[in-house]
């Protein structure tokens, strides 16, 4: 059986286009873009073309486009960024149970530093409720970091209703893009977002590329230090190739954006999983509140991890980790609730922009020939 590719939410392939824009800048435009000589000049115009394309995608301004080495960076410099802004204030930050541990982290090593967090709980669907967050706010509360997309069940967040508790409240709203970028509208104003990171390698970029929107007129303690690059907010000479290659996947991403193709192969998959596996099959993440190639669902009774191993021509994903022989409950189904005969079957299938039809039914074929 041919190999098929159903984990785009670990990483995407680079896109065609955006390798043909890579290539002629591995032999020119060497020259350093804060440079201030004529080889400087391609290398800055592509650095800037490409911050160009990024806050078009983000609707944003040019120079509230901070580029990094991906969506962990990106995070960790808007979460430490604003807590070492802070200085010897008391800082009170807000997220959520189900993060990606690139917030997750983060916030563990603020408290060690003097901070306090507070991790809302979600419903079975995956959903924060907007007043929860209201009534986790304080005195100090500085900055709330949600999610937009969960990276595992696809559930969307409601943003934009957390985004009002904010302002109405003077803090800063982060958001954690990197599943939602390119896939849904991510307009920052239309949010009401004060941060949000980009990850290249989910966006049909290459790895270790990423970028952070900053609002102008907010103030972060940059995460390295030296010379003044990135308006002196992220120090190290720009990678002016891998800067080009994520401003040509944020242009090429406002393509496909609204598309229904995507959606209409999920739901298939999932009418036809139904059809198989009757009520020994469940969806986990919410039903209509989610990414449009994002379907996680559990085989009752049944380990997700072995079943995947019994198809090794397919890709996807298990949350649940292996230690020490004893298998542990993604800590995002347990977040919600989900209970072990349920989440321990969970299997993540993330569809891409070159998954086809066939390729759902050869997935559907395997899984009834390895579950009984």
């Amino acid at each position: 059986m041919a190999s098929i590719y159903l984990d785009y939410n670990a990483s995407t392939p680079i896109d065609p286009a955006v390798v043909k824009i890579m290539r002629p800048l591995l032999e020119g435009a060497y020259g350093n873009p804060s440079s201030g000589h004529w080889a400087s000049v391609p290398a800055k115009a592509a650095l800037e073309e490409a911050r160009g394309q990024v806050s078009s995608l983000l609707g944003c301004a040019d120079d509230e486009i901070v580029f990094t080495s991906g969506g962990s960076e990106a995070n960790s410099l808007a979460l430490k960024g604003v807590f070492f802004a802070r200085g010897d204030r008391p800082s009170h930050i807000i997220t959520t149970e189900i993060e990606h541990p690139a917030i997750l982290a983060p916030c563990r090593f603020l408290e060690r530093l003097g901070a306090t967090v507070t991790y809302v709980p979600v419903d079975g669907s995956g959903l924060v409720g907007p007043d929860a967050i209201r009534k986790a706010i304080t005195k100090d509360t500085c900055l709330i970091s949600i999610m937009h997309a969960n990276n595992e069940i696809g559930t969307i967040e409601p943003i934009a209703d957390i985004a009002q508790i904010a302002r109405e409240q003077g803090i800063l709203l982060h958001a954690d893009a990197a599943q939602s970028v390119g896939k849904i509208p991510t307009k920052v104003d239309e949010l009401g977002i004060d941060l949000i990171s980009v990850a290249g390698h989910k966006l049909y970029a290459p790895k270790g590329v990423g970028a952070l929107y900053i609002r102008r007129g907010i103030a972060l303690e940059p995460l390295i230090h030296g010379a003044g690059h990135e308006s002196g907010r992220r120090a190290g000479t720009e990678s002016v190739l891998l800067a080009a290659a994520l401003g040509k996947a944020c242009e090429i991403a406002q393509t496909w954006i609204g598309t229904p193709e995507m959606q209409r192969l999920r739901d298939k998959f999932w009418d036809r999983l139904r059809a198989t596996f009757s009520n020994r099959v469940i969806l986990n993440g919410h039903p209509e509140k989610r990414l449009p190639n994002t379907l996680n669902v559990s085989f009752v009774g049944h380990n997700g991890a072995e079943i995947l191993a019994r198809m090794p021509t397919i890709a996807a994903s298990t949350g649940s980790a292996c230690h020490s022989g004893q298998i542990t409950l993604s800590p995002v189904l347990r977040a919600m609730r989900i209970t072990p005969e349920v989440g321990l079957g969970a299997i993540r299938f993330s569809l891409g922009r070159g998954t086809t039809e066939h390729e759902i039914e050869a997935v559907v074929a395997e899984l009834r020939r390895v579950i009984p």
